[in-house]
């Protein structure tokens, strides 16, 4: 069983088990013997009080007693630490106050990170990391769940908050981000569903501010990566009733008055709920606590996916709930007539037909007239005033369980993972603590077997299945005594006759429900069970029922109708016409899922109740189970606060001394040979399938391969610890934490040197392989670029060679060129002046001089000044771009005291070459020549190079 539980049992022995407590203390204390020499051991323990804070666990203190146990508490609890070992168990003390960076995301990270977390402070992290890594390392059985057990008050929904952010913080990290995405998604959608749980879940109470009135078990679910991908809720037995009913002092569910405190002016218009507007089932209205946060509420939905549509479909139903509560009603004089109802009632019902979305005048015939069925004919029958106002009532509870019902489902299709997507879940368990209050009945029956089956649990699971187990593998064990609430679950729901078997079978009657016949049914059928009891000399009838954490009395009275959980069909119907499209939907399906059932066949309340809670122990025995056990130190819920009798009754009801003392003497984790070898065969140089293999040679060969083991991890130890830290059974190893710690500490050395090892060689292949790829890159490289060159250096040959030809081609036309421009001057003196035809002297001659007759002159190479012009006429013939200044220009003609002047037709200056003719005419050319590159000022330069000396070659 969780600390929860545990914490339940001290709630319940505070209320009435002053016999419990001393049977608990004949069952755990030492023989009489030794009682002296035991008195002083524990003085002698307490005598140093400045060192008992340093046990942060249990199992260190000796002697295990309730006073040293207390005392180590009491003095760890006054230095502000308030988690505790106690062998398999964590205990939580909640400190009722506010703990700054206790829960902060470094100290999540700290303990995550750690290579051994149980070296660290004891924390509600170390449990929650512990799951993980048996989930991470696969040992089976893989599922994990964490039970947190407590009385009300104790910290129960605040230590599984705590649980849930720490996994939405570890197990949704990811680099991956193409999935971050998602992971931030599902981490939110789980974490708001807490808000919404508790909102419509949950209500002050006299013990604790913000009391879980259902049971929950959260599925967080796993993919192989071990990364949070989903979850689930299931829910078990929401306290309905407390919608229509409050107990004395005690505040309906946190959503009505976060409504009332946090709906704005518009909203509460909606709802026709005034600021001054007092509602009979809002007790306490005026009470503020830190759960009344409407804005959180309405966040989360709308994170979840929860519309604005939706949402005022649900506050509405709330306010109508709310209106209906102070619908009252008067009896009639006249018994064929339904019961009255005053002005303000009628608008009251007015006010909640319309918020239900109902018609009003079928809403009051269905409060105050029921239907009788006689064979195929109705009959309609005016109910009793006590009657109307259980109908009443029935319809507001059946309206908000269908509602709560609605949300979780809604929660569990927005945040539940597909099958496919996960493959492991570490589950939270929160459920309500055990209770003793002043009138006790059906729930409170209904919430103590949740709570004794859970302390079964435990007690089967670890107390007695442990000790059973070192007998059977043959380990030298004396018994430690503990308490055993077998027989309470066999008076509650054992088989044949029981107080369930016999409560379903007078709620399945059809006939009016007596307290006083189901009372005698009980004495006559259960007497000779010495859990039950009964006070002979009260009037109210009832019986006593001895739990593991203490007698409680509950009252018979109404436990039979609310078993039958009646809810007329008239109700339904009207629900199910309401125009009001989500209470329509949700009854039109209930309907169809459950169709009214007749006899025998009905189901009742704890029926469905025990149904669910034995599907539930199913998935806590396929699981590993992890125990965190609440612990209130106070009644008041004062801060650091501690109350000894408190604590005491606590500690002992719930089983902690006895638990630490099979803790600190046994061998909390147990392995079987094949596994053990396969997982540390390593360790002696054998591989696992060498353990496997073994196993079928005997079990004596494998029990030798496991002592082998076991003497090769502790060779570093001295003999006589051996026994102390593992012990080999017929079947099994036994093993401490410490063993275990030293195991897995040699198998990630090995490990660690293996994979240091496969890094190396990977390494330095891939070192090698990159210097081949290098060097042979290099290689093609230096190929590629010599082939490169080698066809480049061709390709410049080949235009060398073409050039040179081009070139010597050129140069030899040139030559021919100029021998054929340049005429011998004996030539030229020798020839007869050209004559003249009138069209050329128009279009292409210059008037040089006044001489109307042209004469001849000597021709001239480009590049060489003419020398004494006459004042004569010269008649210049000019052919292709005749561009005669230009060549005027560029032979630098001197200008004679104006006896001569050169003009031309043409309209732009460029070089041109000049052909000495036979006549001695003159004719430019502008073609492709070398003389476009001649010097065109010889005169000015000293030496005349190039083209112009080929030419002086053949004139001078």
């Amino acid at each position: 069983m969780s600390s929860a539980d545990e914490h339940n049992v001290g709630a319940g022995y505070r209320n009435g088990g002053a016999a419990m407590k001393e049977s608990i203390h004949r069952g755990c204390s030492p023989p009489p013997s030794r009682n002296d020499s035991l008195q002083g051991e524990v003085q002698a323990f307490l005598t140093d009080e400045d060192q008992l804070h340093t046990y942060d666990d249990l199992t260190k203190v000796n002697p295990v007693t309730p006073t040293t146990v207390l005392r180590c508490l009491q003095a760890r609890y006054s230095v502000k630490v308030f988690y505790t070992h106690a062998g398999c168990t964590l205990v939580a003390l909640n400190p009722f106050q506010p703990v700054p960076d206790l829960y902060s995301l470094d100290v999540m990270k700290e303990y995550h990170c750690a290579a051994q977390p149980q070296e660290f402070k004891p924390h509600i992290f170390i449990v929650a990391e512990e799951a993980y890594r048996n989930v991470r390392g696969q040992l089976e059985p893989v599922n994990q769940s964490l039970v947190v057990s407590g009385e009300s008050g104790a910290g129960k929904t605040w230590t599984s908050r705590c649980l849930m952010n720490y996994y939405a913080t570890v197990a949704a990290s990811t680099s991956v981000v193409k999935s971050q995405d998602t992971v931030e998604r599902i981490e939110r959608r789980v974490l708001d569903s807490n808000p919404i749980m508790e909102a419509f879940g949950n209500a002050c109470t006299l013990r604790n501010n913000n009391s879980s009135r259902f049971g929950k078990y959260i599925q967080l679910q796993l993919d192989r990566c071990q990364l949070l991908v989903g979850a689930s809720v299931q829910t078990y037995l929401l306290e309905k009733t407390r919608v229509a009913c409050q107990p004395a002092s005690e505040r309906n569910f946190h959503i009505f008055y976060q409504m009332m405190k946090g709906g704005t002016d518009d909203q509460r218009k909606e709802w026709m709920m005034s600021r001054d507007q007092r509602f009979v089932w809002l007790p306490n209205c005026e009470k503020a606590i830190e759960e009344d946060c409407f804005v959180e509420t309405v966040d989360a939905m709308v994170h979840l996916g929860i519309d604005e549509e939706k949402q005022q479909q649900i506050f509405r139903t709330l306010a109508g709930i709310l209106h209906l509560g102070n619908v009252g009603f008067s009896s009639s004089t006249d018994e064929s007539q339904p019961c009255g109802l005053d002005e303000k009632s009628k608008d009251f019902l007015q006010s909640s037909a319309e918020l239900l979305r109902v018609s009003s005048e079928e809403l009051q015939t269905c409060l105050r007239v029921r239907t009788l069925k006689a064979g195929k004919q109705s009959v309609l029958k005016p109910c009793s005033q006590a009657e109307c106002s259980v109908r009443r009532d029935c319809l507001a509870k059946v309206i908000y369980a269908q509602i709560f019902e609605w949300l979780v489902a809604f929660i569990n299709n927005s945040i539940c993972a597909e099958q496919a997507t996960w493959s492991n879940f570490i589950g939270v368990l929160d459920v309500y603590g055990f209770e003793c209050f002043r009138i006790n009945n059906l729930e409170q029956l209904c919430i103590n077997y949740a709570n004794e089956k859970l302390q079964q649990h435990f007690v089967a699971h670890y107390l007695r299945a442990q000790q059973e187990e070192y007998v059977s593998e043959g380990l030298e064990w004396s018994f430690v005594k503990y308490q055993d609430n077998q027989s309470c679950l066999d008076l509650l729901e054992g088989s044949p006759i029981s107080v369930f078997s016999l409560l379903n079978e007078e709620s399945r009657l059809n006939r009016v429900s007596d307290a006083k016949t189901l009372k005698v049914r009980l004495e006559k059928e259960l007497s000779g069970n010495a859990n039950i009891s009964w006070d002979k000399f009260s009037k109210v009838p009832h019986f006593a029922v001895a739990h593991y954490a203490g007698r409680v009395n509950y009252q018979i009275e109404g436990m039979v109708e609310k078993n039958k959980d009646p809810v007329p069909p008239e109700l339904v119907r009207l629900l199910q016409e309401s125009e009001n499209l989500l209470l329509h939907q949700i009854f039109t399906d209930k309907e169809a899922e459950n169709p009214t059932t007749k006899g025998l066949s009905k189901v009742t309340v704890v029926s469905k109740f025990k149904n669910s809670l034995e599907s539930l122990m199913k998935i806590l025995h396929a699981t590993t189970p992890h125990y965190t056990r609440c612990i209130k130190p106070n009644p008041d819920c004062r801060p650091m606060t501690f109350k000894k009798e408190e604590v005491i009754m606590q500690l002992e009801a719930c089983g902690i001394v006895e638990t630490i003392h099979i803790s600190a003497a046994g061998f909390p984790i147990r392995i079987p040979f094949a596994s053990f070898v396969q997982r540390y065969g390593l360790i002696a140089g054998h591989s696992g399938s060498h353990g496997v293999e073994s196993e079928a040679d005997g079990g004596g060969a494998l029990h030798t391969e496991v002592e082998k083991l076991a003497g090769v991890a502790l060779r570093d130890l001295p003999r006589e610890k051996h026994k102390t830290l593992v012990h080999c059974g017929r079947t099994k190893v036994f093993l401490t934490q410490t063993m275990l710690d030293l195991l897995e500490d040699q198998r990630r050395r090995i490990l660690s040197g293996c994979a240091f090892a496969i890094q190396c060689c990977w390494r330095r292949y891939l070192c090698r392989r990159r210097h081949a790829r290098r060097k042979s890159a290099t290689l093609i490289q230096a190929a590629v670029r010599s082939w490169l060159v080698r066809k480049q250096v061709q390709r410049w040959n080949t235009a060398a060679g073409l050039i040179q030809g081009t070139w010597r081609k050129w140069k030899a036309l040139m030559k021919s060129l100029a021998e054929a421009e340049l005429d011998d001057a004996k030539d030229l003196m020798e020839e007869d002046a050209p004559v003249m035809s009138s069209l050329v002297r128009e279009r292409g001659s210059v008037q040089l001089s006044t001489i109307q007759e042209p004469v001849t002159v000597r021709g001239w190479p480009m590049g060489l000044a003419l020398a004494s012009a006459p004042s004569i006429t010269v008649s210049l013939t000019a052919t292709g771009f005749q561009k005669m200044m230009s060549v005027m220009a560029s032979i630098n003609l001197p200008s004679r005291r104006g006896e001569y002047k050169v003009k031309t037709n043409q309209c732009t200056q460029e070089l041109a070459s000049i052909r000495a003719q036979p006549k001695g005419s003159v004719k430019l050319h502008y073609q492709r020549s070398p003389l476009l590159y001649a010097h065109r000022q010889p005169g000015l330069k000293s030496n005349v190079t190039g083209l112009n000396e080929i030419l002086l070659e053949k004139t001078l």
